[in-house]
């Protein structure tokens, strides 16, 4: 009886990989309703570690992290630790960072 289950299991899982082949086989008959490709994702030091967006206005903070302006000026008005490392920053001074801001472009 045990054997004749197992067949029966056996043969269950068969008959569904062969469902799920044949389903992955047509997809691609159906090129014109695919979605698009994906675009590739942005290099980490393109994302702000506050908001986790890209940056737009890229600058570098005393804590030597790139962050978008805004984002830090909000975590300073409030702070004055490093979001990445949690650290007291010697400064609050912020500069642009145009070399980032240009490879992000």
């Amino acid at each position: 009886a045990e054997d004749v289950e197992l067949a029966a299991a056996v043969a269950e899982s068969v008959r569904l990989e062969e469902e799920r082949l044949a389903a992955g086989e047509q997809e691609p008959s159906s090129a014109a309703e695919a979605p698009a490709p994906r675009e590739e994702e942005p290099p980490a030091d393109f994302i702000c570690p506050i908001t986790t967006e890209l940056m737009s206005d890229p600058v570098m903070a005393a804590d030597g992290h790139s962050y978008e302006r805004s984002a830090i000026e909000r975590w300073l008005a409030t702070k004055s630790t490093s979001p990445m490392t949690g650290e007291a920053l010697e400064h609050i001074c912020l500069f642009p960072s145009h070399i980032l801001r240009r490879q992000i472009r």
